[in-house]
């Protein structure tokens, strides 16, 4: 029997309140981890809610009270008791808006070395080019890069983006296969406590600096800008996503200043890991679909002008979309797979 109403529910007030926040956040984030002190609270404040509404059940009293009791203490059942994973599958949006970002930003330090890596290449190949021109041979894989860039500019005008004519569609599907394949290589590779991934980062670099250091030394740096702008934008930084998931991946294997055994450490790098590489892949849908259908047209077709324009735009969003987006009230969610 409560004795003082109104001063059981002021007391009790603040552990509702508590509850209910815990799970507005697992609502946001169904699929985030929980760890084992919050899971303990979780379970603690649900069975005092549940014991809470029992003892203001036999009075007609504060009925709004009661009903968000009742409500707190039925959302509190459903998390506790597994439908918390049941629901979380089918919310793609939720886990894009804001699960994705907020775990990118998390592992940022595993993204910036990943950059750091990918630029070092990057000068390394543009200078190995500009000092020894033969060096192309062995930084491009692909032979339609070895070639002159003067006279791939003239064959690209003479074309008009004809080239691909009736097989684009076949040709962004390639180009979708072979950048995943590229991206999650650098995310398996984080088990060779992510020695595969550095190289592999670091000769991604070296090409496109060779590439980009071809091109500007024959005076085509509009085409250059033009050509790789619109799809780079977003290929490259998924490739970079990849890079990063494949470091956490490292990271836990490694365990620096970590207690935990590897099979815990990998538990708990796993939904980063799975969600970086889900977000790289989508990224990489987009990038192909665009250099299949856009990033082939050049001048005259299409002005390089305008095509720049498309890719810092492109640029400009992921910036901002991986750096603000899913920010809510300044608390930064857990991160997971969808």
């Amino acid at each position: 029997m409560i004795v003082n109403l109104e001063k059981f529910i002021a007391e009790e007030r603040p552990k509702w309140e508590r509850l209910d926040a815990m799970l507005r956040t697992m609502a946001a984030d169904p699929w985030g981890p929980l760890p084992l002190d919050q899971a303990r609270e979780l379970e603690r404040l649900y069975q005092r809610a549940a014991a809470d509404l029992a003892r203001l059940a036999t009075y007609a009293a504060e009925p709004e009270t009661r009903r968000y009791l009742e409500n707190l203490v039925a959302r509190g059942h459903a998390e506790i008791h597994g439908a918390r994973a049941e629901g979380g599958r089918v919310r793609p949006v939720a886990w894009f808006t804001r699960t994705l970002p907020q775990t990118f930003r998390r592992q940022f330090r595993a993204f910036a070395f990943a950059l750091a890596l990918t630029l070092g290449g990057a000068i390394f190949g543009g200078a190995a080019l500009a000092f020894d021109p033969e060096a192309k041979q062995v930084l491009m894989p692909f032979d339609h890069l070895r070639g002159s860039p003067k006279e791939r500019v003239a064959q690209e005008r003479e074309e008009r983006g004809e080239r691909l004519s009736g097989g684009k569609a076949q040709f962004s599907g390639m180009l979708m296969t072979h950048n995943t394949r590229v991206t999650l290589t650098a995310v398996a590779l984080g088990m060779s406590w992510g020695l595969g991934t550095l190289v592999l980062l670091f000769y991604n670099g070296a090409m496109i600096g060779a590439v980009a250091a071809d091109y500007v030394l024959a005076g085509e740096t509009p085409f250059l800008l033009g050509w790789l702008l619109p799809h780079g934008a977003i290929e490259i930084p998924a490739i970079l996503v990849g890079g990063q998931a494949g470091f956490v991946l490292a990271g836990a294997i490694l365990g620096r200043g970590r207690r935990e055994r590897l099979a815990a450490r990998l538990r708990g790098v796993m939904p980063d890991v799975v969600t970086l590489s889900l977000g790289a892949a989508l990224m990489l849908v987009w990038a192909g679909v665009v250099e299949a259908f856009f990033s082939q047209y050049h001048e005259p077709v299409l002005p390089y002008a305008v095509k720049i324009a498309f890719g810092c735009l492109e640029l400009a969003a992921l910036g901002w979309f991986l750096a603000r987006a899913g920010r809510a009230g300044g608390t930064e969610g857990k991160g997971a797979a969808p």
